[in-house]
């Protein structure tokens, strides 16, 4: 049987649109349920990803310098960005900690973005790691059926491709 998902727009800043999936029959989107639940257990490592949503969102746009490439040939990435100038890490009592909370992610352009879902890496490779595996699974499985949707033109760019349109019954299969 195949799986499905709906396309949903999360929000907008004033450089990137943000927009989630719904799978199956749930209600939430991947982000919304990521969002839940590492509000309680990872919340310092959660709100450091949203800043940086944030701030790539208001002030520089989706570049490629932002986003993790957690394996060769995957166009899936993650968040938090790598680098010492990016600040990979976030504070916590008070001290600088390495974020290892990974966020896997669709880069559609500069303008827009798919937030999926992620966990807790503890293993050098996402594939490898017990936590994060099966969501960077499913997010390589979606990402690939969003670019096909696009070479499809089941979903289209709108003028200034800064957001993007798909009928609102509009399924991904996936």
């Amino acid at each position: 049987m195949n799986k499905f998902a709906r396309i949903k727009p999360l929000f907008k800043y004033k450089t990137v649109a943000y927009y989630s999936v719904v799978l199956d029959d749930n209600d939430k989107t991947l982000y919304q349920e990521f969002v839940e639940k590492h509000t309680i257990e990872n919340k310092n490592k959660l709100y450091h990803i949203q800043k940086w949503l944030k701030e790539i969102g208001e002030k520089y746009g989706a570049q490629n310098r932002f986003f993790r490439n957690e394996a060769k040939n995957a166009d899936t990435s993650a968040l938090p960005p790598i680098g010492k100038d990016r600040k990979p890490y976030y504070i916590e009592y008070g001290k600088k900690k390495a974020n290892n909370l990974r966020l896997y992610c669709l880069k559609a352009n500069s303008n827009v973005v798919f937030l999926f879902s992620g966990g807790i890496k503890t293993k050098q490779k996402a594939q490898d790691c017990p936590n994060v595996k099966n969501h960077f699974t499913l997010a390589n499985n979606l990402t690939k059926a969003i670019d096909n949707a696009f070479r499809e033109k089941d979903i289209i760019w709108n003028e200034d491709y800064t957001l993007i349109n798909c009928s609102q019954d509009f399924i991904l299969y996936y």
